[in-house]
């Protein structure tokens, strides 16, 4: 038990370090190729901050741990939206002043709205996600990346400055393969990990993924979004956010399905709600009013509601 539990620690460690050696390496590459800064942004920035997300629910969907898989997705973007923003909002309130951010908002509010009616078979009838649901989800992020980048094309108006990168390709691609290799030890030794410990506490896999994993695999938006946080960037602070939230959806729930159909079980439809429920919540916080701020108390009221809540699910689970 205290070995499992070790070992998912570690397995954070290596996931997280992983995931940062992976976008240095990345950015550097695509730095030394003159390739823009815009996209290293939309793509290797943005995939490496859904990294730990994407190989755990890869590693447990191909083992065929659906409720981790789940789990994780639905806690993480909860984890985000609540307990992120809550501390976020607490240390210094949010202003969102780009147009992009607050389209997004709504987008993601889409992408779990098209979760839950995919996850529940109100197209097709099958409950659960299917490799065609699979290839819908992959299709609307492909969709929502252009979006992106016409959204930020048009609000490049200054030119780029000339960086010299001066790093070896050995050393680049040093950094790449040790981030590969860290996020594939990293994901293995969570997922086998977490389902030792859930069968020795006699709890479900899918407590286990909403609440212990979600939280350690959003470890990298915690700590941008506090670090922007503290440097007063409202705009990357839930940036960040809402883009993690879209790309946990449309991306890694993909990738997921493609890898092994997803067998869904209802009773996480409370918990698709609680992120409608969230995300309108934010909606609503954000535009009204006339400076656009998510206000200290208003976070208090996300940070709250969550522990609320997480403390409800596993109080349930204890029963």
């Amino acid at each position: 038990m205290l070995l499992s539990g070790f070992l998912v620690v570690l397995g954070f460690i290596f996931l997280i370090k992983g995931a940062d050696w992976m976008v240095n390496g990345s950015t550097l590459l695509a730095k030394k190729n003159k390739i823009p800064d815009l996209a290293i942004g939309l793509t290797i920035v943005a995939f490496g901050t859904s990294a730990p997300e994407l190989v755990v629910n890869t590693v447990a969907s191909y083992e065929n741990h659906s409720d981790i898989v789940l789990g994780n997705i639905i806690g993480s973007n909860n984890f985000n939206l609540f307990m992120i923003l809550g501390i976020v909002g607490l240390i210094f309130p949010i202003a969102v002043q780009s147009s992009t951010v607050w389209k997004e908002i709504p987008i993601s509010l889409v992408a779990a709205l098209v979760f839950l009616v995919l996850a529940n078979g109100y197209v097709v009838g099958d409950i659960g996600l299917s490799r065609v649901d699979g290839i819908i989800l992959l299709i609307l992020f492909l969709v929502f990346l252009f979006y992106i980048y016409k959204q930020m094309k048009s609000d490049v108006s200054t030119t780029e400055d000339v960086v010299v990168i001066t790093a070896s390709n050995y050393k680049i691609w040093g950094f790449i393969v040790l981030g590969l290799i860290g996020l594939v030890i990293g994901g293995k030794l969570i997922v086998d990990n977490a389902v030792s410990i859930a069968s020795n506490l006699g709890v479900s896999e899918k407590i286990i993924g909403l609440t212990i994993i979600a939280a350690g695999t959003s470890l990298p938006e915690l700590m941008t979004s506090v670090v922007a946080a503290l440097k007063k960037n409202s705009d990357i602070a839930i940036g960040n956010i809402i883009g993690s939230n879209i790309f946990n959806i449309f991306l890694i729930l993909s990738v997921s399905s493609l890898v092994r159909p997803i067998a869904f079980s209802p009773v996480f439809n409370t918990d698709i709600y609680f992120l409608v429920g969230g995300t309108l919540f934010l909606f609503v916080a954000m535009f009204t009013g006339k400076k656009k701020i998510l206000d200290r108390w208003e976070s208090g009221v996300l940070l709250a509601v969550f522990i609320g809540y997480t403390t409800y699910l596993v109080l349930q689970e204890l029963q």
